[in-house]
């Protein structure tokens, strides 16, 4: 395995290309369930026919776990956008179908997105009465069994040369409430300070699936408490300021 070149840094990992293959290489001290979870993710999600590379391997590299899969040449949407911002209707409109396209998706096997937040509402920083009103707000919510992608957004979407959408990083895929998925698109427009961008995506996915707005804004303190648990310290004050439990009306 040749890992020379370097696609990308986050804080856990370091992700690779090796010809057509991308390796991507966690922390020595990471998860090895969390690992594991992501590749079966993506592997089930497969199986649903959507675009995306598919798992070749789990291996170690120098003693740390790593996901082998397939390479997908081209762009991130999110380069795409800055490259040419009088696109971003366009772009945003192949964003949406592509959230769409998903969300007619079904994978029995992938774990539950109530389940998830539900664990992650309890152990968010929030106090006693918040907590027991999101978790209520949330079990009163419909039970969905959508793909969702639970980290969908433009850096996410490898465009290939001749137009076809490919969607990458599947570590946080469950099914449940598209509009869970949406509302947490919205919130990672917001917190890269896109706050134009968000309301114009959520405004367009709305009028495409029928979708009433004051729904998708009621699962935004949920999602919000829910991202804050993990979320960077920086972003946690912004995600508090969502996660006030009121009804829209």
């Amino acid at each position: 395995m040749k890992l020379d070149t370097i696609i990308a840094v986050r804080d856990t990992k370091i992700i690779y290309r090796d010809g057509d293959k991308t390796v991507k290489v966690f922390d020595a001290d990471y998860s090895k369930a969390d690992v594991l979870n992501e590749a079966l993710n993506q592997a089930r999600v497969e199986e649903t026919g959507l675009n995306m590379p598919r798992v070749l391997e789990v291996t170690k590299v120098d003693g740390k776990w790593a996901i082998v899969s397939e390479y997908i040449t081209g762009k991130t949407l999110e380069e795409l956008m800055a490259e040419h911002p009088e696109k971003l209707d366009e772009y945003l409109e192949m964003f949406v179908e592509l959230q769409l396209k998903m969300h007619s998706k079904t994978c029995p096997m992938l774990n539950k997105l109530k389940d998830k937040m539900n664990r992650k509402i309890s152990q968010a920083d929030i106090d006693e009465t918040t907590r027991y009103e999101l978790h209520t707000r949330l079990e009163g919510m419909p039970k969905h069994t959508k793909v969702c992608h639970g980290d969908f957004n433009p850096t996410n979407i490898i465009i290939t040369e001749s137009g076809i959408p490919y969607i990458i990083d599947w570590a946080h895929a469950t099914q449940g409430n598209a509009s869970a998925d949406v509302a947490r698109t919205y919130l990672l427009f917001s917190l890269e300070g896109k706050r134009d961008v968000a309301d114009k995506y959520v405004d367009l996915f709305c009028k495409k699936s029928g979708t009433p707005l004051k729904y998708v804004q009621k699962w935004l303190p949920i999602v919000a408490a829910s991202q804050s648990v993990k979320g960077k310290p920086e972003e946690r004050d912004f995600l508090h300021g969502w996660i006030d439990v009121v009804d829209y009306e």
